[in-house]
């Protein structure tokens, strides 16, 4: 599934911060790295100039979490988080025994819950994928990147409420 085709949920307020981050990289981000990387040529040659390859690294990283951004804010479904029904699908929070311990987490993209100590996994993940479209009560098993299988039940499926 390519990126521009997924369809991602996030709240209004992740919906805003995100924009104003792609606001801020590609006027002020960009704006600040040409400067930086400007100095850094004005210094001499550019084989053995650090200052000049870690500007151009830092404008890499910038210019990707700019295309990220733009992708993700492009495809995203804003609003209120899904109504839980007691079925797992992406923006709920889920409680489930995972390898006999409780675990508490959301379904969806991390950029929702940033600032929050709630643990995210996409519905990509193996974990994700296992779980998505279960019930209250269902139970499955996914194999880990480890090669391990893992047992897994939904004990409790709620709405994301933002916090």
């Amino acid at each position: 599934m390519s990126q521009e085709s997924q369809v991602t949920f996030l709240t209004q307020d992740a919906y805003d911060r995100l924009s104003a981050e792609l606001e801020e990289l590609s006027v002020n981000g960009r704006n600040e790295i040409a400067k930086r990387i400007e100095a850094a040529r004005e210094e001499g040659d550019l084989k053995e100039n650090g200052g000049y390859h870690a500007a151009k690294d830092e404008q890499g990283k910038i210019e990707a979490r700019i295309v990220q951004l733009t992708n993700l804010l492009r495809s995203a479904t804003v609003g209120a988080a899904p109504e839980s029904h007691g079925v797992v699908e992406p923006g709920t929070v889920i409680t489930a025994t995972i390898a006999g311990d409780e675990s508490v987490f959301l379904i969806g993209n991390r950029e929702i819950a940033a600032g929050t100590d709630l643990p995210v996994y996409s519905e990509q993940s193996p974990l994700g994928a296992a779980i998505l479209g279960l019930k209250v009560g269902d139970k499955t098993e996914y194999t880990a990147p480890n090669g391990r299988q893992i047992a897994v039940e939904v004990t409790k499926v709620e709405t994301y409420t933002g916090q």
